[in-house]
Order: structure tokens, then sequence, then C-alpha cells
């Protein structure tokens, strides 16, 4: 069922008990009563859950009865269940794009639970808002574009590994790019799991195997992800890969080259317990197993300066002439598996780490007793190489403090002290083990179980961090002290060493990462996933996953788990073989265009062409367009149309709200990705605000026009807020910068006529920063009360002359 401008409109408009009356502070049913004496509205209903079956039949059944061809759901956040309701549109024979949703519930109900009244009334204005923008949308037909079968994954980690064994076993190609020499990632460097005890290098070793020798699967070592560029199911990606100055191929791994090497250094892969050679392998088990050359350590190959591993090498398999690579991939699909780095302890100078030989951190202690590790799984303190006999471990050194560190639970740590300790217990078991914690954290399967062997097996455990670890000069020991909190006391103890458990954080080139994507990151540093609950390893950005510790802490099950379902997810992309482009990309009238050029110059994805200096038109190439708006508001002439986000919509949108009340209001443009979904996260933590904002949805911050926040003066709103992605994190590449060049001009021109500038707010606001969005509309509260009436009034007197 398809209309067109000549119908007679009539609108569905159901309103969502779920969240809201249940646990918010909306009157469902006066709104719903509200909604039915608005124009054009045929159909008005109150459901408890609009979203289950039965709320979606009744959806279609009012379609066919009632002869619909516009609907409106007030419930939760379209980026949730926006798909859901318009495939419900879909199969009662309505156009999906015919379809609006009103949010009551996350920037309305959960952010004004004491205030009934208003967030009533609050309601009814987006609700009719919601009916004021469907009256004015159009079907559309979305596009078709061919998803390319090959997939890239960053990171070489077991979950990298996972997520390429699976879509290779597809029959799927897989690039996995790993920046270290080998994969494998921190899973390599660990001795035991938990809470199994299995080796790790065991069940690690076969899946690298397997990796790299499947036929599907290219690895690329020692390579770094420079460029992406494209959109889903077609991504041009471009990878830097390093020399090895080794060829793969011919290596034996033989080991003949370090023998002759005479160049020392730290082994990375040994956090700096051992040494390695200039030319080296990572470890025994590398993929690929082939040595590599650290130029930056080697002497040359001058005869006179050294060139002794390649006169040493049969293979003649060293080539000093090698030279840096970049391949140009065609990908569907990414898989973002970076992993994590772990957290360097220095910054707590009372645990005396790097002062004090035998204060080590969780990561070296696991190269210690690792039998591939430099003492060949021997126990012993850096100091004198003796098997200690005391032993303690200090939990959460870099997590859960505000003050240092990171804010959050690392996850792993808790059970990865108690694996330790049982390791030694194993071997030594005479040694006397204390734990220093806040809180054990042993929660899944199996964990409690483990916890409580090694309690069994004598493992002291003691509440309360230390405040202060002192070294004994006349024998290294260390003495710490701490505040027993379940007796109030003060202990001293002697150890002989002290194991630092460190926590995990993103890793250091997660920011190159999300700007390569324009992804979303947490205030905690990790990537943040499309919906926690209904999509947790999609990414905002279409067609790209998470897999493993990329998107938060979490132990290897939790990894691979989530490494499955993120070449699950990738695999149901590619196996179509086509996708659909959201009919939200913009539409140029050549009829209208003077090939000015200017849209073309602030695109992100260089999606338009014009012949600027022949005067031909502008075009829109289709499958580039992103649909983020920024040429639409860049226009002089009006020739663009932003599909399915028209001017006329968002003008309706701003009349709609400002026809009662407008001098006690805030309009509030805000970005789909980031301010938004910010919006949506202070709901989701029940963040309270005032109840004086409207928020109109626009894919970009880009996409608001100076013609916009003027009408909604000249409506006489009190305040008007563009909200956007932080500057460098734009989902639209950087589209938000000429966002902040607009509103700058804003500035100087409200200044100019004699209105007060204060009232136009700019703000960055990720999709983490639920308390920022609360915070910005306080603030704004604040300026809007000390409007006055005859201020508005004055205001609209300047803007209509």
């Amino acid at each position: 069922m398809e209309t067109n401008q000549k119908e007679e409109l009539r609108i569905g408009v159901y309103v969502c008990h779920c969240g809201l009356n249940i646990a918010g502070s909306v009157d469902c049913v006066a709104v719903a009563e509200y909604a039915n004496t608005l124009p054009n509205v045929v159909v008005s209903v109150d459901n408890k859950y609009t979203c289950s079956d039965p709320g979606q039949e009744q959806i279609k059944q009012d379609i066919i009865e009632h002869k619909l061809n516009r609907i409106v759901v007030a419930s939760c956040t379209p980026r949730l269940h926006e798909p859901t309701f318009r495939n419900t549109c879909a199969e009662a024979g309505l156009n999906p794009y015919l379809f609006e949703m009103a949010n009551i519930r996350d920037h309305c109900s959960w952010v004004h639970l004491h205030d009934k009244k208003n967030a009533t009334e609050k309601a009814k204005d987006l609700v009719k808002m919601a009916v004021a923008r469907a009256r004015l949308l159009q079907p559309q037909i979305e596009a078709e574009v061919p998803v390319t079968k090959k997939t890239l994954i960053i990171g070489g980690g077991v979950a990298g590994i996972q997520s390429a064994l699976d879509l290779a076993d597809q029959n799927y190609q897989v690039y996995l790019v790993e920046k270290e020499p080998s994969i494998g990632g921190k899973m390599a460097q660990i001795d035991k799991t938990f809470p199994t005890m299995d080796c790790s290098i065991c069940i690690l070793a076969p899946k690298m195997s397997e990796a790299g020798r499947h036929p599907n699967i290219t690895i690329l070592t020692n390579s770094l992800v420079q460029d992406v560029s494209g959109y889903v199911g077609n991504f041009t990606v471009k990878v830097l890969k390093k020399a090895r100055y080794v060829n793969e191929k011919e290596c034996t791994a033989c080991g003949d080259c370090t023998e002759v090497c005479p160049v020392a250094r730290p082994n990375e892969f040994d956090v700096g317990l051992a040494i390695r050679k200039a030319i080296y392998t990572p470890f025994a088990q590398a993929v690929p197993s082939a040595y590599i050359i650290n130029m930056d350590d080697c002497l040359g190959d001058v005869p006179i300066a050294c060139n002794k591993c390649v006169e040493k090498c049969e293979k003649q398999a060293i080539n000093f002439d090698m030279q840096d690579e970049i391949l140009e991939l065609e990908v569907g699909t990414i898989i973002v598996a970076s992993g994590i780095d772990v957290y360097d302890p220095t910054e707590y100078t009372e645990y005396g780490y790097r002062r004090f030989e035998n204060v080590i951190t969780s990561l070296e202690f696991e190269r210690l007793i690792n039998a591939g590790g430099p003492s060949g799984g021997h126990l012993i303190r850096p100091s004198d190489r003796k098997i200690p006999k005391k032993v303690a471990f200090v939990q959460c050194v870099g997590s859960r403090c505000t003050t240092r560190g990171n804010p959050y639970c690392s996850n792993v740590c808790c059970m990865n002290t108690i694996k330790d300790s049982l390791l030694i217990k194993e071997h030594w078991p005479d040694t006397e083990i204390e734990i220093f914690y806040l809180d054990i954290r042993a929660y899944g399967k199996g964990f409690e179980d483990l916890y409580q062997r090694s309690r069994d097996e004598g493992v002291k455990y003691f509440r309360g961090l230390p405040a202060e670890i002192i070294e004994n000069p006349m024998n290294n020991n260390l003495v710490v002290v701490a505040e027993n909190t379940n007796t109030g006391k003060i202990m001293e103890h002697e150890f002989d060493m002290v194991v630092l458990s460190v926590g995990i954080q993103p890793t250091k080139d997660s920011d190159v990462i999300q700007r390569l994507l324009t992804l979303s990151r947490t205030k905690d540093g990790f990537f943040m996933e499309s919906h926690p609950k209904l999509k947790p390893v999609d990414a905002p950005t279409q067609g790209v996953f998470f897999a493993g510790c990329a998107e938060g802490p979490k132990d290897i099950k939790d990894s691979v788990t989530q490494a499955s379902a993120a070449a699950s997810r990738a695999g149901i992309l590619m196996n179509v073989g086509k996708i659909k482009v959201e009919a939200i990309t913009s539409k140029i009238d050549p009829d209208l265009c003077n090939s000015c050029g200017r849209c073309a110059k602030v695109c992100p994805y260089h999606a338009i062409l014009v012949d600027v200096k022949n005067k031909v038109p502008a075009e829109t190439i289709e499958a580039a367009c992103a649909g983020c708006g920024t040429c639409g508001a860049e226009c002089p002439k009006g020739a663009i149309t932003m599909q399915h986000f028209t001017d006329e919509q968002i003008y309706a949108q701003i009349d709609a709200v400002t026809q009662e009340n407008a001098h006690k209001k805030i309009v509030a443009f805000c970005c789909n990705w980031c301010s938004y979904a910010g919006a949506d996260f202070a709901g989701v933590s029940r963040i309270q605000y005032p109840s004086n904002v409207r928020i109109i949805r626009t894919m970009c911050s880009g996409r608001v026009s100076e013609d916009f926040v003027l009408h909604a003066f000249k409506r006489g709103v009190a305040a008007v807020l563009v909200a956007g992605c932080h500057l460098n994190d734009c989902h639209y590449i950087d589209a938000n910068y000429q966002t902040k060049k607009r509103i700058e001009r804003l500035w100087k021109k409200l200044d100019k006529i004699g209105i007060n500038k204060e009232r136009l707010q700019l703000a960055w606001v990720s999709a983490a920063e639920g308390e920022k969005f609360a915070e910005t509309i306080r603030k704004m509260k604040d300026i809007i009360d000390k409007v006055t009436q005859a201020e508005i009034e004055k205001t609209i007197e300047i803007l209509e002359h």
C-alpha cells in the first residue's frame, strides 16, 4: 500500500506503556487521547507492549481495516525498534518509510520520573511532532548494492583467529591483519586459563596453525590498517605491510641466524624479562613460523658492520632490500578484534613497581611461571632468582579507581589471581600466599569452585588494599602495609615477592581504528556497540562488527563466543550477496542547482560530482552517500532534498512544538549516532534533567542549517541546542566541522542583529555521555529562565523584518 500527496492522510498512533507508566512518569492513556485530537489521526490506541506480537498484529490489522497510510508509534528510541515497526508496516503492505517514532520513554518518561504532569505534556508534544512529520513522509525505494564476499579482521588474537576460522570455514575469503610479527595476541603470553587450568598455548597453537594453513585466510602480520573508505558491502581498505626482511616462505625457523647475531635487546613477548636478538621469532609456536628483523636494532648488511645472519642462512631467506608494501583490499565486512593493552602500574608509586625488583605485574608473573618463559617455568624472584616462600597478590591495580588507572572493573583480574595462586600451590605447595582485595568477583561458570579450591589449598584472603609497599634493603623482601577492612586492624606482612594484578584497557591505537571506521567509544575507551542487548556485536557503522576485548573487558571464553557471533553477523550480510541502502541519501534538482560546488566541498564521502567550470549541475552517487545531510544544509539554492529527512519535515516538527508555550522550551537538534544516543543513555541510566527540551533527530549535526535555527527563534522558542559528535569522532568523518563553522557564523549574526547568542548553544555529546547531555539541558534551563517575554517578542520582530 503506497500513498501519494493527493491521497487522504490516515494516521494511526500507538502509545506503548512498556517502561512508561509502569516504570516512569507518563500518563499513556492521556497521551493516546490527546493524539486522537490531532488532524489526520484516524486511530489512536494505547498498548501495554506495542513491540510484542499482539501489538504488531494490531498495527497490521488497523492498516488494513482503517486504510491507514501513516503509522506513529510512541514508545522507546527509534535506534532500538524502528526496524521492528518498519517491518511490521511492510508486512501489512505499507511502505516502511511511512512510519515514524516518538521517543517518549528514553527522552521523557525515564528522565522526568518525579514530574508526571510536565512529562505527560512533553510526551504529547513529542507525539504531535511525530504526527506532523508523518504527514510529510513519502514512500521510498531502497537501492540495492552488491556485497563483496570478503572480510577484513583487525587483530590476530584469539578473537580474531576464531572469527577468521568461522568465516573461512563458510568459504568466505578473510584477511587477518595483525600489527605484531605473529598472531596469537595476549593469550599466547598466558600460562594457563581459568577455570579449567588448561595450558593456554596448547589450546591456542592448533587454532593459530589452522588459521595459518587455511586456504581462505590470508594472514598479514607486522601490518597496520591505514585507510578505510567505502560503505557496507563495499569497503576499500589500505593496509601497510611492513617489511619483514625475511622471506616467510623460505625461512624454516631453524634459528641458526640468532646464534650469530651479536645484538641483544629486551624481549617484548617476555615483557622484558628475557632478551632477544635483532633477528628473532616472538615465541616457539609463532604463526607465521618465520623470523623477523627489527631494523632499529640491526647493525645492518654492510659486511664490515655485521651481515652474519645473511652468511649463516642456508636458505638465503634474509633480504635487506625488502620494502614496505601498501595493499589495497576490497571487502564487504570488517570485524574489529583489536584486543587490549595491559595497564602499566608505574604511577602507583606506593607499590614500588620499577623501583623494587621483586614487585612484578601479573603478566610478568605469567611469563615467569610459563614453561616456555625466561625461567623455564620455575617461579623465581627477579632480584636473586630464588624460589619465593611468601608471595602476595594485590588486586585492582589500575582498575576500579577514579583517580588513577581506570574506573571500571577489568573483569578477569580476580580469577586470574586465583588461578595463579593455584599454579604456585601445585608446584610449590609450601609457599604462603596472601591476596589483598576489594571484592572477589567470581561470577562465571566454575569460577566460585575455583575460588573455594584456592581457599582450601591454604591461600589467605585479606579485604583491603595495601597503603604502601616497603623494601627491606638487607634481603630485598617487601613489607606490605595494609588495613584489613573486616577487622579494622593495620597489618604489616613481609613477603619475598609481590604480584600486582593489573587491569586491562583499550589498545593505544583504538583512536586510529575509531577514526578510520567512524565508531563510537564508551567513556572507558572501549568501542560502543549498536545496542547492548539486541546488537551486542554490531557497530553503529553498518557492516562493522566487534569481537573480543575491543568492545569491553572479557575472558577467553566470552571473547571466543563473541568472535563467533561477529563472524555469524558478517556471514549473514555476505550470504545474501546484496544489501539495501537506506533511502536517506540526497537528491539534487538539476533545474535549481547553479553548479556552485559548495555541496561537493562539504561532502565527507566525495559522493557528489559537479563541474563548476562548465556549469554542469551536481549529481549524487547514491551508493557512496551516507545521508549525513551536510550538503543539504549548505546548498544556497535549496536544490538538495534529503530523503526521509526533508527540510519540510524538520520545519513541521519545529512548528508543532512551538504551537504552545514556545517561550518555555528548548528545541534541540541532535545527531542520531552520538548526541541523540547520549540522550537515550541518559534515559536508560535514569539521569534526571528539566523537561523543557524537545529533541528533533537528524542523522548528523551537519544537517542543521542556519534557517532551521532562525525559524525556531522566529517561532518564539527560548533557546536552541545543536548537539553532535565530538570533533574528530564524527560518524560522517568530519561533517561536524561544518556544524562548528555554521554555528560560529550564526553566533556572529545573532550578536550583530541584537539577539542574545547565549540562547543558541553548541554541544559535543558522545553516545556514552548521558550525564553530559543532562548537564547541558540543566545549564540551558538557567539560560531560558532569564529570557523574558519582551526579549522573545523582540527576537521575532527582528527576524520577521
